[in-house]
């Protein structure tokens, strides 16, 4: 299911990834078949072991399918080697982790323009677009400020700040909320939602917590390598309770 209202940005047809291990093969997705639209706010859910940080580490290319295609703005990259993928992940792709990966020695600002530094941004351009991201995010005045001077929501906007550097495509957020006290938790997520109704910015969050999935528009839920649930975030739904998915 999407939204079927913007363009596509992603397609994953048939995702099958297995792992080797000594005690034979571990299949951890099987069959996965998503697909994301520009302008969509979703989150992936499932508990420990569903399979759902495998299947956030394909969309976000830092791992590749063993069988299925993926599609990236209408792009087969099921073949790109790992210098392409690192191309498409700076250029297109924004991430936000649970543990901030905030550089400790550098300001917020140097931080959240650091993609741009890969990017070839001139110093006086990526400083702008950093003050002007920092700003957008709520952070005005803490452009100077080191990670060990900002409480752990300020951390984490500084992440989302940095995530948005390079205008991505895509939004992709492992457990972003995961480290933060409920109340800084709900104001993350209420930065994202902002982010994607005010400015249409796409973004998938990756969680296990019905909490956070609930501020969402639309819900993956993915159990024992295989998709179970994908519709609007109803009670049933966030509780694993039934079954509504319709892969058309």
């Amino acid at each position: 299911m999407t939204s079927g209202g913007g363009k596509r940005v992603l397609e994953l047809n048939g995702i099958v990834k297995d792992y080797a291990s000594e005690a034979g093969t571990f299949r951890a997705l099987d069959g996965v078949d998503v697909a994301v639209d520009q302008g969509e706010f979703l989150s992936i859910m499932g508990p420990s072991g569903s399979g759902k940080s495998t299947l956030m580490n394909i969309i976000g290319c830092l791992d590749s399918a063993t069988e299925g295609a993926y599609r990236f703005d209408g792009v087969d990259i099921s073949a790109y080697d790992e210098k392409a993928l690192a191309k498409l992940r700076n250029d297109s792709i924004g991430f936000v982790f649970q543990q901030f990966n905030l550089l400790p020695r550098l300001s917020s600002r140097a931080n959240v323009a650091l993609p741009l530094v890969y990017s070839g941004v001139s110093l006086k351009d990526r400083n702008a677009r950093a003050d002007e991201l920092l700003a957008l995010v709520g952070l005005e005045g803490k452009e100077l400020s080191r990670p060990s001077q900002l409480s752990g929501g300020q951390q984490q906007r500084v992440a989302v700040a940095r995530a948005l550097a390079n205008n991505p495509r895509l939004l992709l957020a492992d457990e972003p909320t995961g480290a933060l006290d409920t109340k800084t938790g709900a104001e993350v997520l209420a930065l994202f939602r902002d982010l994607n109704a005010a400015r249409g910015v796409t973004a998938v969050i990756v969680t296990h917590d019905p909490g956070v999935a609930a501020a969402t528009n639309r819900v993956v839920r993915i159990q024992d390598g295989r998709i179970t649930y994908d519709g609007p975030p109803t009670e049933q739904a966030l509780a694993g309770v039934g079954h509504a998915y319709d892969p058309a």
